[in-house]
């Protein structure tokens, strides 16, 4: 008998619409979640819901109205992911493969999917959480729902964890193929825009009184700092940039959507404001934490950066999109898949 195997692939989430009540629910979810902000219960709820949900959920509702708007009234994450799904999908079918997706907040939730996946019987899961970089607060999030809910069910089948890919060739190659679309020659400058996360989650993979800035995250990867946000962005950004012939000092890593200043440096947005100040007039952005586009991309820095950055006098800000369903991206995952196969 042939072993039935199911991968989850796990992204953030969405908002099931625009509507200030749905990301209101989306935004809860998302940020009373103790790896995101690991602050002590009372505090974070009184901080989450007190304060950052009931000020932010109007305010993020008219920005997701405009990226739905964008995509035919749908979130392109769930777009594109499905997308994915479909692709993989194709790619395993003379296998006894299925290939599953959920979000960590809101729908399809991972409660939901992984209850149709229990009641299939499977023989193996594999999980996979769509963040190329590990953080506690995105793959460590949905690896440590995903076990929670697995640890009730009666029969708990074999279960192999993918927990980060930053270096899989046919993930870094779908996005050296996505800026081939560009003539990189034709800008100023060039940035490499992650996710950021506060310090003192980066600070949280060292042990005793080390700290992210004790070691070398800049500049290469070890056994310390390989599961550091910071280092394996760095590292990502080393590939893309060896790919495409960019020299270092063409280039910069910094990092967006902060909640306040003892978060990862420099701010993306403040670099954009610095490059146009210096009278930089076209700059190429990759977005390489994401491999799906999203607010993040699409109105963070499609149009966000892109204001901030004609206010300084420049030009364009151009966002090279991000991984999506390219069919090298498909190959990288597929390759991850079968490797815990």
């Amino acid at each position: 008998m042939s072993r039935r195997v199911a991968v989850l692939l796990v992204q953030l989430g969405t908002p099931d619409s625009p509507k200030t009540n749905d990301v209101r629910r989306y935004l809860s979810e998302f940020l009373n979640d103790p790896r995101v902000i690991d602050l002590p219960w009372l505090g974070r709820k009184i901080l989450v819901n007190g304060i950052i949900v009931p000020f932010r959920a109007p305010k993020s509702a008219k920005i997701y109205k405009e990226l739905f708007d964008l995509h035919n009234g749908v979130s392109p994450l769930i777009t594109h992911t499905e997308n994915v799904v479909e692709k993989l999908g194709k790619r395993f079918a003379n296998d006894e493969v299925t290939v599953h997706y959920a979000m960590r907040y809101q729908n399809p939730s991972m409660y939901d999917v992984l209850e149709k996946m229990r009641e299939e019987n499977y023989d193996k899961l594999v999980i996979l959480p769509m963040f190329p970089q590990y953080a506690s607060a995105s793959a460590g999030s949905a690896i440590d729902l995903a076990m929670n809910i697995i640890r009730k069910w009666w029969v708990v089948p074999e279960i192999s964890i993918i927990n980060q890919f930053w270096d899989n060739e046919g993930y870094i190659d779908s996005i050296v193929e996505r800026a081939k679309e560009f003539n990189i020659e034709d800008y100023d400058h060039i940035l490499f825009s992650y996710h950021g996360l506060p310090d003192r989650h980066v600070d949280k993979v060292y042990e005793g009184s080390d700290l992210c800035s004790d070691q070398p995250c800049e500049t290469e990867i070890n056994e310390k700092n390989k599961f550091c946000y910071k280092a394996t962005c760095y590292a990502t950004t080393r590939l893309i940039a060896a790919k495409l012939n960019i020299s270092e000092e063409d280039y910069t890593v910094c990092f967006q959507s902060r909640l306040d200043k003892k978060w990862l440096t420099p701010f993306a947005d403040k670099v954009v404001e610095e490059l146009g100040e210096k009278g930089a007039k076209k700059i190429l952005a990759f977005s390489p934490a994401f491999v799906a586009d999203c607010l993040e991309t699409v109105i963070e820095i499609g149009d966000e950066y892109q204001e901030l950055f004609e206010e300084k006098g420049g030009e364009k800000v151009q966002l090279v999109p991000s991984s999506n369903d390219h069919d090298r991206f498909i190959d990288g995952l597929e390759e991850l898949i079968r490797n815990k196969m």
